[in-house]
């Protein structure tokens, strides 16, 4: 097992140090919220490649982590690419002025690799130990994550579909998965992290993953995901209010009448 957390921990540097400097040369921190998602599938691969463990459990943590991974940098690319930085660090830039790109190796990249490590802790695990074959925890834990799989990408090409419609500009979405959850995607996506917990954990030691979907889980209901962009919403969107109202945060439910 410990080699499996050193090797994930060297590619995430080699992969952030490289998409640091990339940043410093094209001046767009944004880059690295593309490079979070394809991180994971670079540390499933790594392990996979070097570390010996059930190869059954290796080949489906790996699958999976592949699907979630490249599914969200491919999203978020499309998105991002030609909009310019991210308003979060541009504010970073304007405050650091020329000692952003030093300061954003260990605030930006620097904390998002360590994030990484610690959210992949059931990739790591789970591929490193061979002392029992995948059953019925990966059968269930699979299940889960095509839950969470469903609710991201649907939830994503939902919200897509609603902002490309002029008529929609300024308005709320709330259709759809939207209308059982305020974020249908972040739930999604700590839903697959959860199942890819339960998978690694059928190994039994490796069960010490399920510290990565508890980080996962609470970035995103707590640090850097809701909290964040309903902020930014209330001021933004006319009407979000009495959405907030009558729509779940996070786990799915029907809309309450008011």
């Amino acid at each position: 097992m410990t080699n499996a957390m050193l090797v994930a921990a060297l590619a995430i540097v080699a992969l952030m140090l490289t998409t640091w400097v990339v940043s410093v040369l094209i001046k767009n921190a944004s880059i690295v919220d593309i490079v979070w998602g394809f991180g994971f599938v670079v540390v499933a691969w790594a392990v996979r490649i070097t570390v010996d463990g059930d190869s059954a459990r290796q080949n489906l943590i790996t699958v999976l982590v592949t699907l979630w991974g490249l599914r969200l940098a491919l999203y978020l690319g499309k998105r991002n690419l030609g909009h310019g930085e991210d308003f979060r660090y541009v504010l970073m830039r304007r405050k650091h002025g020329e000692k952003f790109p030093w300061v954003s190796l260990y605030t930006v990249f620097g904390l998002q690799g360590a994030l990484m490590w610690v959210v992949s802790l059931p990739v790591q695990l789970g591929q490193a130990d061979d002392s029992v074959s995948v059953g019925p925890l990966a059968v269930i834990g699979t299940l889960i994550w095509a839950v969470g799989f469903v609710f991201e990408s649907v939830g994503d090409a939902q919200l897509t579909r609603f902002k490309k419609d002029p008529a929609n500009a300024g308005k709320v979405m709330d259709k759809g998965l939207w209308s059982l959850t305020r974020h249908p995607n972040y739930f999604g996506d700590a839903v697959q992290w959860w199942g890819i917990g339960i998978i690694a954990a059928e190994a039994g030691t490796a069960a010490i993953g399920l510290i990565g979907p508890v980080v996962m889980t609470v970035l995103l209901t707590r640090v850097s995901g809701v909290p964040m962009l309903e902020h930014s919403m209330a001021k933004r969107r006319p009407g979000y209010a009495e959405y907030v109202a009558r729509t779940s945060a996070f786990v799915p439910r029907p809309p309450k009448q008011l």
